[in-house]
């Protein structure tokens, strides 16, 4: 007689049970709210970003043109449907490009169902503003793709693509030029960015003694006139090196307002000749606790919690990734919501294990509902984030049912690519698209 283990009947239950209550939850979840088909000389703004430069310089450019007394209005590419495009006459884009070519994630299913369609756009005129950065192989790749498809369609450019690369002023600047044609006026609104500010080092310490990776330091820093900035779980910062003035570095920012300093998990880089990063460098090693660290806090509203805060979130990251993962728990624990799950991936767990007696309180307190861990160099065999993810598939399959988020953070190459693969294994990539678009799906990866 064959026998049952009632621990495989368990798991069994739990796999339908947590099946049938994803599928209720898709079935019977809001479905993203299309932008309105545009009316008879409107100008549509459509923006596809990542870490809210795009979104940012789209709100710049429709507040340009509505200086110029046209109608102009900025819409995320996530919520543009085929009937508003082939219902608009005048468009411009915003694209950044993710990754090595890729779409950013607001756009993956625009990139993926729109423009695999053949609609007929001659009626649009359109420009593009594509955001990129030449140290990657296919620069600007979806801008070029959303140019080349968009005049395929018939659509007829008002302008030749231009190019921005890590946000080159002379590029900008040019765009602007062509808006202030557009709408017939130079008197375009302050495009400039905020005024760095003077910050100082309050505390540094080496998380990763002993480490086979490269030193991790957490950062503590405070503004030189006392007042801290106002921001939120989620955005950045932006800190502008001794060395390389030019070209600002953007950091997670690891700690809340109301700890009362911003906090930063850095890890050194180094080139091929032994040299340090600039930003790295001067954060890390150079910059001494009375020095001037010139730094702003930038907004990244595609990473901030926002209508969020109310669902259970699911964490996922690795390294230094911890840093806006760490965020967002601390200011759910203080806001009093528990429902969280971390999902954390380093080396070894001796010399690596990030935040450690912080992380291990909230579980013990029950602030932290699960933590998953996968250090890679302390099994036979590699073992990454996406591993421990996926050995996990009834618990994901459950929480997403409840209406959860997910929200990752840390290295773009080999760990985001292969936890977006566990996930679309989990929930297929259409429901991972669509969970995308509406919002419940998030990347912070570099």
């Amino acid at each position: 007689m064959m026998t049952i283990d009632p621990m495989r009947w368990g798991s069994a239950l739990a796999l339908l049970a947590a099946y049938g209550g994803l599928c209720a939850t898709l079935l019977r979840r809001p479905k993203a709210v299309p932008a309105p088909a545009p009316e008879e000389g409107d100008w549509l703004v459509v923006y596809a970003s990542q870490t809210g430069n795009a979104e940012y310089l789209a709100q710049q450019t429709a507040a340009t043109l509505s200086t110029g007394g046209l109608q102009a209005r900025a819409v995320c590419m996530s919520s543009l449907d085929p009937a508003a495009l082939t219902g608009a006459t005048r468009a411009l884009f915003i694209a950044s490009t993710y990754g090595e070519g890729d779409a950013p994630d607001s756009a993956a299913r625009f990139a993926g169902v729109t423009m695999g369609s053949e609609p007929d756009l001659s009626q649009l005129h359109y420009g593009v503003l594509a955001l990129g950065d030449s140290s990657y192989t296919n620069y600007c790749g979806f801008g070029r793709s959303l140019d080349a498809w968009l005049h395929a369609r018939g659509a007829t450019p008002l302008f030749e693509r231009i190019e921005v690369d890590r946000a080159n002023g002379e590029a900008i600047a040019n765009w602007q030029h062509q808006l202030s044609h557009l709408a017939g006026t130079s008197d375009a609104p302050d495009w400039e960015a905020p005024a760095y500010g003077q910050w100082r080092i309050l505390e540094r310490s080496l998380l990763n003694a002993g480490s086979a990776g490269a030193p991790l330091y957490r950062i503590a820093l405070a503004p030189r006139d006392g007042v801290l900035p106002d921001w939120e779980a989620g955005d950045l910062v932006q800190v502008c090196a001794p060395s390389d003035p030019e070209l600002p570095r953007e950091y997670s920012i690891a700690s809340i307002p109301r700890e009362g300093k911003l906090e930063l998990l850095v890890r050194l880089q180094f080139h091929e000749d032994g040299s340090a990063g600039a930003a790295s460098g001067w954060l890390c090693r150079d910059a001494m606790f009375d020095d001037t660290i010139a730094l702003r806090v930038r907004t990244h509203a595609r990473f901030r919690l926002g209508e969020n805060a109310a669902r259970p979130l699911i964490l996922i990251g690795n390294g230094t990734g911890l840093a806006g993962l760490r965020a967002h728990l601390k200011a759910r624990i203080d806001a009093g919501a528990f429902d969280n799950w971390l999902v954390f991936g380093e080396r070894n767990a001796a010399h690596d294990f990030l935040c450690r007696d912080e992380l291990q309180g909230w579980v013990d307190g029950g602030q932290l509902a699960r933590l998953d861990l996968a250090f890679s160099r302390d099994s036979e065999g590699p073992r990454y984030v996406q591993h421990a993810l996926a050995e996990q598939g009834v618990v994901l399959r459950e929480w997403m049912s409840r209406g959860a988020a997910i929200y990752v953070c840390g290295s773009l190459q080999g760990m985001a690519t292969g936890v977006h693969e566990a996930l679309a294994s989990a929930l297929s990539t259409e429901v991972l698209d669509e969970l995308a678009a509406e919002g419940r799906y998030r990347r912070d990866v570099y």
